[in-house]
Order: C-alpha cells, then structure tokens, then sequence
C-alpha cells in the first residue's frame, strides 16, 4: 500500500526502495511511456486507499462523535474524486505492459484493485447521502466487481511472473510484495457488505461462501510472503530508506484479515444454516483475536523499524502511504472485535488507533501536497527554461 517512489512524482518505479537499481538487485532504466515521459505509477493509487480508509473506518468505530459521519463523507468524496483523476492519468498512458514487466513495479499492481474496492465501500456506507442509496449500491457492485477481478488477475499474475521471468536477489523480498496478494482479503471484507442486497437464496449464499474463499485465499498467500519477508529481515541488513514504511503493509494484511472475519460473520446471520452461522461468529471472535495479536507483534516490529529510521533521518517520500492503509485496516479490525465482544480493550483501542490514523494520514496528505507544489514548480521552470 504504497506509491512507488521516484524523483519524479509521476515516476513509476520505486528508485529509493532499491537504490540504485530495481527491487530484484539488478540496475534498470525508469519506465517511460511511449512519449518519453516518466509514466505515473500503480502504486500511487495506495493514495486512493489511504483516503477511503479513514473514511471507511470512522464508520466502523464502536464510539462516534458529532459530525463524524459527516466529516468522512467529505473524506470519501476526495478518495473519490482522487481515484477518478489516477484512473484517467493511468489509462490514458498505457504503460501496464511495461510495469507488468519490471521486478519491482509490477508488485504496486495489487493497488488499483483495492483502491476500487475502498471506494467502493466507502460508496456503499456514505455515498448514499450523496447520491442516492440505489445508486451508491449500483456504484458499489460495479467497483466491487472491478476491483475483485483486478485483485484476482494480480493475485495471479504478479507471482507468476515472479517465477518465470523476474530474478531476485537473497535480500529483495519488502513489504511492497504483499500488494499483489492483498487483494482478495479486501474483496473478502468489502463484498461482505454486499451480501444482505445480493438477491436471496443461492446467489446471497454463493457471494457469502465466495467472499469466504477470498479470505482463504489472501489469507495463506500472505502468510507465504510474510514468512519472506521476516527472513530477508533476519538474514540481511535492515531495510532503510524509503523501504521501511513497506514493512507496515504486513500490518494492513492482518487487519484486512480480521475485518473481514467480522463483517463475514455478520453477513451469515440469515443466510448460513444457524449452526454455520454461529460458528463463523466464533471463528471471526477467537480466529480474529489471535490474528489481531500477530498484527500487535507486527506493529510492534514496524514502529520500531521505522523509529529507528526517523532517527537517522527518513526524509518524506510517497512510500509514506504505506502508514495509512495499514493502519485503516488495524482500526477496522479493532473495531470489529470491540463490536463483537463489547471488550473495552478493542473500544478504547479502536478509538485511539483511529485518532493516530488521522493524525498521520493529514501529515502524510499535507506532505504529498507540498511534494506535488514542488514538483509543479519544477515543471513550470524546466518548460520556461525550454
């Protein structure tokens, strides 16, 4: 859940997440559309996911405030509207092909399909305010589809082409690997709200038990990636630079994970047999704990990490995304928990990881528009100068 990083912030490719090379250890060009120009990259839709999620979870939070509910419609509207403005800038270039092939951005493919699929449900839970609630749910299928599909092409394609065409150094697996394989687990907790308006009986039923397979699905490719990703950290040097806001992606993971445990469960109620249902409520109780405690010896990890970096001075970069997402993920999953067990634990501690989501999520939105500024006037002078 990150945008790759470059000098250029329409730069497709992650430079200061391999210096001077690509994520594979191998030197490579940057890559350019057919016009010469550096094309935007996939990875700078984790903006869009940013965004929604902070929108998405004042929803879920098991405590509200006045003018909440408010304040996020707003929010979901900019992801909208952001995600509209990429969507545009990242067709009209035409460069997939040519981020399909590269080591390192290919992994930032798994990022438009779930910034889809937050603005999606970010659609289903506001936007009916907005624009109606036929048309927020009409909205709602259509990115939901879209982003289930991409997710699953991702969730494919990336490792596929992992194995059969890119080559990896001992000390390439970062956080940016888990992109392409978390997907399906959003799709899974997004398609979750669709569930009570899918038509009764076996197509309600079919979209349950598919969202379920989704689950299964992320769920064990990202405990594969995970498991990478832990060795190249005991077995190399630590990440440094901009690759360390990567790590907090496995975070994003596991909240994604337990979120959808959640909101499965309640979509089961009236549509599985009552023992079923009952036993997804406890699977999404003590499964979802379990995992939320991995996630806390994640969290734990990425702080550390990443205060260790500030120390030696982590200047902005837009891996600084990587923050949001995650963090979005860990409030909804907290949130379900608390909803589900009445816990003060996950109530109070939803509440605050949702309070530090938005702290940072300014920090890094207000960063960003300082960077773009930046990069306008570079732009500006470099077409006078010409």
């Amino acid at each position: 859940m990150t945008p790759q990083l470059s000098s250029d912030p329409a730069g497709p490719i992650a430079d200061d997440v391999a210096p001077g090379g690509s994520a594979s250890g191998r030197p490579r060009p940057p890559t350019t559309t057919d016009t010469g120009r550096r094309s935007l990259g996939p990875g700078w839709f984790a903006a869009v996911m940013g965004t929604g999620i902070v929108a998405n979870a004042a929803v879920t939070l098991p405590r509200g405030f006045t003018g909440l509910r408010t304040a996020a419609t707003v929010v979901w509207g900019a992801a909208a509207v952001l995600l509209l403005v990429l969507a545009a800038g990242y067709l009209r270039q035409r460069a997939l092909r040519a981020h399909a092939a590269d080591p390192a951005a290919a992994q930032f493919l798994g990022a438009p399909p779930m910034a889809l699929l937050t603005v999606g449900a970010g659609t289903v839970l506001l936007g009916g305010r907005v624009v109606g609630t036929r048309a927020a749910l009409d909205i709602g299928w259509s990115l939901w589809s879209l982003g289930t599909v991409g997710g699953l092409v991702a969730v494919c394609a990336v490792p596929y082409l992992m194995v059969t065409r890119h080559r990896f150094a001992p000390d390439a697996a970062f956080g940016g690997w888990l992109l392409p394989v978390v997907p399906p687990l959003v799709s899974a907790a997004t398609g979750a709200l669709l569930v009570p308006h899918a038509a009764a009986g076996q197509p309600r039923q079919t979209l349950l038990l598919g969202c379920y397979a989704l689950l299964g699905l992320g769920l064990v490719a990202v405990f594969l990636v995970l498991a990478m990703l832990y060795s190249r950290l005991i077995h190399h040097d630590a990440p440094a630079g901009a690759v360390v806001p990567t790590v907090w992606i496995g975070l994003g993971a596991l909240g994604q994970a337990v979120t959808a445990l959640g909101a499965l469960a309640v979509a089961a109620r009236g549509v599985l047999p009552a023992p079923s249902a009952q036993g997804a409520a406890d699977l999404a109780l003590l499964a979802g704990v379990g995992l939320w405690g991995f996630a806390v010896l994640w969290l734990a990890l990425a702080v550390a990490l990443t205060l260790r970096e500030f120390r030696a001075g982590l200047p902005f970069a837009p891996t600084w995304w990587s923050f949001i997402f995650p963090l979005g993920a860990c409030v909804t999953g907290t949130s379900a928990l608390a909803a589900r067990s009445g816990s003060p634990l996950f109530v109070w501690g939803g509440v605050g990881l949702y309070a530090v989501l938005v702290a940072a999520w300014a920090a890094v939105a207000g960063y960003s528009l300082v960077h773009a500024a930046g990069h306008a006037r570079r732009g500006a002078a470099r077409a006078a100068r010409a």
